[in-house]
C-alpha cells in the first residue's frame, strides 16, 4: 500500500505560544494564504522566529484539547516574498538592531528589494531616515550572524541533525562552528553551555562517528563523572564510573577501562589509589581533586599560622560589648564568642532562633573593640544583603569579593589577598567545594577565618559537602547553638522547623495569630486552584503583603502540576498581567515579572540563584533590564533563556535566601525528593508567615526520611591526616 504524502503548508508565523527548550516541541500560530483564522502549527521547530516563512510537511489532526492542528513532520524556512512579510521577518527581532519601527522605515524605503539590498548593497541603509552608522553596523553584523546560523542549520539539517543548539554553537565558535562540529562534536558537551553529551553524541552519529571510537569514550566517561559531581560527588569510585559509562554508551566495560588508562595517563582524571575503605581508588575531574586537597591544605595552613597579635583581654572586651549592647548571653554563647576569640578558624552553626545572628554581631564587635578589620562575606547576593543589614558593616558574595570576571578570574588570590584580619562567611553550607577552594586561596595566614551556617539545611547545589566535612573532621573548633530563644518560642516557624529537625510532627493546628499554617488538600490540580489566589489576595488583604516581592511559593520540583514551571505560567498571569513583553522559547517576560538567573554571568555580575525584577523592556531593541539586589543588567533576546520566571522556585534554588512570606505545597507527588532536610530547609525560608499547603502524609514521609544522601567528598579525611 502506498503511503499517503504528507500535505504541504506554507505559512508565516505570527506567534509563538509554547516551546520546549529540551526536545524543541513548539507550538506556533500562523497566517496562510487561504484560512481566516491563525493555523496552528506543531511539531519540533525550536529555532523558528516570529516573521519566518515556512514550508511545513505533515498532516491536519484534531485534538480533543486544542482542536484542528497541522503535525509539522519536515519544515524549512524560505526568505518572505511579500511587503508585509519582510517587514514582519525583519521587526521580529531575528536581527539586532531592528525592531518594529525600523522594520517598516527599511521596507518603506527598499520595498520587495529590501531583503536583496541588505544582502548585496548594505551599505543603501544610510538611505533610510533615522538611520545612522551605528545602526547599519549593527545591522550588517546581526545580518551575517543569522546568515553564518544559517549555514549551520543547514549543514546540520544535511546530517539529518536537530537545529534546536545553532544559535549556541554559534555563539561559542562563530565562523569556526561547522569545521568544530564535523572534527569532534564532542568538544560540544565540554564546551557549549545547554548542550550535554547525549545531543553531542547524536550528531557525532549522525556524522558517522564509531560506537566504539575512544573520544566517545572518553566523552561518555567525562559525562557520566560531571552527572555525578551534579549529585554533590567530587569523586567516583572506578566500578561506579564504569557502569554509569557502559550503561550510557552501550559499550563493553573493558573498553572503557582502557579509555580511563588512557586519560589518567594523559591527565584529563587525577586517581588516588586505594583510598576508599574497601580499598577502591577514588576517581577524580581535575577541578575537584585539587579544590578539595587545596581546602585541606589551605585550612591547615590557616589553623597552623599564628595571628598577627592577640585579641587582647577577651573577657573584659566581651563585658564592654554586653554592657554597651544591653545583652545578656549564654553559656554557648559565651563559649563561640571566646573560641571565636582566640582561634584562627571557627565553625558558629545553629538553627533558627538559637542566636546565630546575636552572637556574629557580639563576635564583630569584639573584634572591633580589640582594634581588628573585619571582613564579612555570602555566597549569594541576597544572603550578604541580609547579613549587611544584620550587622551594619557591608557584606558582599565571594564572587565580588574575589572580583570574578571570565577573563580575568579571581583578581582576588593567593598573590594578591584579602586586606583586613578577621573573615566572617555566612551561610556556609551552600559553598560548593571549588568555590571555597578560590575563597581560601585569597585568605592570607595571618587572617582569622570564622564559618556560619546551618549544617542542618541542604548542601550545596555544587560537588562536596564542605561545611558538613569541616565538622566531621574535628580538625576546626565548632560551637553549636542550640537552645531556642525565648523571643523566637513564640513563632511556630522556629519551633516547627526545630520540631521537623528533629524528626518530630510540626504543630499545624491553624490559630488566628500564628505565623504558621496548614491547608490540608491531597490533589495537585486543587493545590494549585488554592495557591493562585492565596498568592494574589488571601495574603495581601489579610496582611498587607506585595504579591510579587513579599510572597515566594517554594516547591520540591520544578516539573509537575505544581512543580515551579507550572506555578510560574498560572502565577504571572495572575500577578502580572502586563502586555508589555518580550517572548523566547514559549515563555513571556513581561515588564514587572519576577525572574531568577540560572546560571553564573560574571560580565554582568549576576549569579546562579539571584532574583530580580524586570524593570524596562525595549520592544524596538529587544532588550530588557532587570534591576536585582545591587545592580541592573540588560539582557538582548537571545539571553533570555539566563532567565526563569521567579514567582515560585524550588526548595533547592531557595537555599541561602529569606522572604517575608513563603508558601509551600507538600504532596505524595514529590515523593522521590521528599526528605527532612528538605522540608526543614523550606520551612526556615520563611521570616514572617508560612503557609503549607498539601497532605499530611507527604509531611510525614518527608519528616520520616531523615537519609541525607552520602556525598563521595574525602575533605574530613584529609583534615585528620
Amino acid at each position: 500500500m502506498n503511503r499517503e504524502a504528507p500535505a504541504i503548508l506554507r505559512c508565516v508565523v505570527e506567534r509563538i505560544t509554547f516551546r520546549n527548550m529540551e526536545n524543541g516541541y513548539t507550538v506556533l500560530k500562523t497566517r496562510v494564504k487561504g484560512y481566516a483564522e491563525l493555523v496552528t502549527v506543531v511539531g519540533s521547530l525550536l529555532d523558528v522566529n516570529v516573521g519566518s516563512v515556512l514550508i511545513v510537511a505533515g498532516e491536519w489532526k484534531n485534538d480533543n484539547k486544542y482542536g484542528r492542528q497541522f503535525m509539522a513532520s519536515s519544515w524549512e524556512e524560505t526568505l518572505p516574498a511579500t511587503v508585509y512579510g519582510i517587514e514582519k521577518y525583519l521587526g521580529s527581532g531575528l536581527i539586532k538592531g531592528v525592531g518594529a519601527k525600523f522594520a517598516r522605515r527599511i521596507v518603506e524605503t527598499f520595498g520587495a528589494r529590501t531583503l536583496e539590498v541588505i544582502e548585496t548593497e548594505p551599505e543603501r541603509l544610510m538611505e533610510v531616515p533615522g538611520i545612522g552608522r551605528i545602526r547599519v553596523d549593527m545591522i550588517i553584523r546581526g545580518w551575517n550572524k543569522q546568515r553564518e546560523i544559517k549555514n549551520l542549520m543547514l549543514f546540520l539539517q544535511d546530517h539529518d541533525v536537530s537545529t534546536a543548539h545553532a544559535a549556541r554553537i554559534y555563539k561559542t565558535y562563530e565562523n569556526e562552528s561547522i569545521k568544530v562540529v564535523k572534527e569532534n562534536p564532542y568538544r560540544l558537551a565540554d564546551e557549549v553551555w545547554g548542550i550535554g553529551f547525549r545531543t553531542a553524541d547524536a550528531i557525532a552519529g549522525k556524522l558517522g562517528i564509531e560506537k566504539e571510537s575512544y573520544e566517545r569514550c572518553r566523552c561518555g566517561l567525562l559525562y557520566s563523572l560531571n552527572k555525578l559531581a551534579e549529585e554533590g560527588h567530587c569523586y567516583a569510585r572506578p566500578r561506579q564510573l564504569l557502569e554509569k559509562g557502559a550503561e550510557l554508551l552501550g559499550v563493553e566495560e573493558a573498553l572503557l577501562r582502557e579509555t580511563l588508562e588512557r586519560m589518567v595517563k594523559s591527565k584529563d582524571l587525577i586517581v588516588e589509589p586505594g583510598v576508599e575503605a574497601d580499598g577502591s581508588d577514588a576517581v577524580y575531574l581535575s577541578p575537584f581533586f585539587f579544590s578539595e586537597s587545596g581546602v585541606a591544605r589551605k585550612l591547615k595552613g590557616l589553623l597552623n599560622a599564628p595571628r598577627r597579635e592577640t585579641v587582647g583581654d577577651v573577657e573584659a572586651l566581651i563585658a564592654g560589648v554586653q554592657e554597651k549592647s544591653g545583652l545578656t548571653y549564654d553559656r554557648v554563647q559565651l563559649e563561640a564568642i571566646r573560641t571565636a576569640a582566640c582561634s584562627k578558624v571557627m565553625v558558629l552553626t545553629g538553627g533558627p532562633g538559637t542566636g546565630k545572628t546575636t552572637t556574629t554581631n557580639s563576635i564583630i564587635r569584639v573584634y572591633e573593640a580589640g582594634g581588628y578589620e573585619i571582613v564579612l562575606a555570602a555566597p549569594t547576593g541576597r544572603a550578604a544583603k541580609r547579613m549587611t543589614e544584620a550587622t551594619g558593616l557591608p557584606a558582599r558574595t565571594i564572587h565580588r569579593l574575589l572580583e570574578y570576571s571570565i577573563a580575568g578570574g579571581y583578581k582576588v588570590n593567593e598573590s594578591n589577598p584579602l586586606k583586613g584580619d578577621v573573615l566572617i562567611v555566612d551561610e556556609c553550607s551552600m559553598i560548593d567545594i571549588i568555590l571555597m577552594y578560590n575563597l581560601l586561596k585569597a585568605v592570607p595566614e595571618h587572617m582569622t577565618l570564622i564559618l556560619v551556617g546551618d549544617i542542618d539545611q541542604l548542601p550545596s547545589i555544587g560537588p562536596g559537602n564542605v561545611l558538613r566535612d569541616i565538622i566531621a573532621s574535628e580538625a576546626v573548633p565548632v560551637v553549636r547553638l542550640e537552645r531556642i530563644f525565648r523571643q523566637a518560642r513564640g513563632s511556630r516557624i522556629v519551633t516547627n522547623a526545630h520540631r521537623v529537625n528533629k524528626g518530630e510532627f510540626p504543630n499545624i493546628t491553624n490559630m488566628r495569630d500564628s505565623d504558621f499554617f496548614f491547608i490540608r488538600d491531597e490533589e495537585p490540580e486543587h493545590v494549585l486552584a488554592q495557591i493562585v489566589p492565596i498568592c494574589k489576595r488571601r495574603l495581601p488583604a489579610t496582611y498587607n503583603f506585595d504579591p510579587i516581592n513579599d510572597i515566594q511559593v517554594l516547591t520540591p520540583m520544578q516539573r509537575g502540576v505544581i512543580g515551579a514551571q507550572s506555578m510560574n505560567r498560572e502565577l504571572q498571569q495572575a500577578l502580572n498581567p502586563c502586555s508589555i513583553l518580550l517572548r523566547r522559547a514559549g515563555t513571556e517576560y513581561r515588564l514587572g515579572d519576577k525572574v531568577m538567573q540560572i546560571r553564573n554571568n560574571y560580565d554582568k555580575g549576576v549569579f546562579n540563584g539571584d532574583i530580580g525584577i524586570i524593570s524596562a523592556v525595549d520592544l524596538e531593541e529587544r532588550e530588557l533590564r532587570v534591576r536585582f539586589d545591587s545592580l541592573e543588567a540588560s539582557y538582548d533576546v537571545s539571553e533570555l533563556d539566563e532567565l526563569v520566571l521567579a514567582y515560585a522556585t524550588t526548595i533547592h534554588k531557595a537555599q541561602g535566601s529569606e522572604y517575608p512570606v513563603v508558601v509551600m505545597p507538600v504532596l505524595m507527588t514529590h515523593f522521590v525528593m521528599l526528605q527532612r532536610n528538605l522540608i526543614y530547609t523550606g520551612i526556615t525560608r520563611a521570616k514572617k508567615l508560612l503557609v503549607m499547603i498539601g497532605s499530611t502524609k507527604a509531611l510525614g514521609y518527608a519528616i520520616g526520611n531523615d537519609k541525607v544522601v552520602q556525598r563521595n567528598t574525602r575533605l574530613a579525611q584529609r583534615l585528620k591526616i
